[in-house]
């Protein structure tokens, strides 16, 4: 019982997260600001699913398990690879 009420308040949290990341989306910022926002969110949000997943079904916790390492390490490696794009972008020599 627990268990189930931990697990649906991961995945509306996680849902939360996901719509409280486009928010940024319409302010006047600039597009890095408004990416980060975004992409911030959007892990957020889709680990605590993921999380809210595994408290429902622990039986694929392998594959929920990689499903957070993936997220973690795609995200943070996308996140630098955008920041390189943007500070490099005007040099060229």
């Amino acid at each position: 019982m627990i268990i189930n009420i931990v697990s649906y308040t991961c995945i509306g949290v996680g849902i939360v997260f996901w719509f409280w990341g486009t928010f940024p989306l319409i302010g006047n910022r600039s597009i890095l600001f408004k990416l980060h926002s975004l992409s911030v969110a959007d892990t957020l949000g889709s680990m605590s699913i993921i999380v809210g997943l595994l408290l429902k079904i622990p039986r694929e916790w392998p594959l929920l398990i990689l499903a957070l390492i993936s997220l973690a390490i795609w995200n943070t490696v996308l996140g630098y690879v955008l920041a390189y794009c943007s500070s490099s972008g005007g040099d060229n020599g």
